[in-house]
């Protein structure tokens, strides 16, 4: 089940997302980051007798009056191949169309994940708003490999 995200799932989606990031898979997020920005938050949970456990999340993050980012999509390890973060990223497509947006993004290493999902490839100069704030205080800003992609919403 996806739903917007709580405080207490803060802890499982630090834990997420930096499992993911350990691997090179996306940046690392504070706690305090997390709880910042909780809002863009949904994740996806698996109901059990001891409450929800969190399996997964994606945050949608605005970026400017018609543009979102999709970030820090990720899944627990041993839940992938379940089709969670195919449901997630439609989730967040979406949060995107209720938010009456234009365009949603990813930058990714994922394409043929994102392009099954009606993405397409763009140039990253594209999106000027996400390269002049993220992208400029990355540390891998000169050697990035991630590709821009874009979802039409309109």
């Amino acid at each position: 089940m996806i739903r917007n995200a709580t405080m207490d799932d803060v802890p499982d989606i630090h834990r997420l997302v930096t499992y993911h990031a350990e691997l090179n898979r996306m940046l690392f997020r504070s706690h305090a980051d997390l709880y910042e920005h909780l809002r863009d938050f949904l994740v996806w949970v698996e109901q059990q007798s001891d409450g929800d456990q969190v399996r997964g999340c994606v945050a949608v993050e605005l970026v400017w009056r018609d543009l979102a980012e999709i970030k820090s999509l990720a899944v627990e390890e041993s839940c992938r191949g379940r089709g969670i973060g195919r449901e997630l990223v439609r989730a967040a497509i979406e949060e995107g169309r209720r938010l009456a947006l234009k365009r949603l993004f990813a930058l990714t290493r994922e394409r043929v994940f994102f392009e099954k999902l009606g993405f397409v490839v763009v140039p990253r100069e594209s999106l000027p708003h996400k390269v002049w704030t993220d992208c400029i205080r990355c540390p891998l800003q000169e050697h990035c490999d991630e590709i821009a992609m874009v979802y039409e919403l309109s």
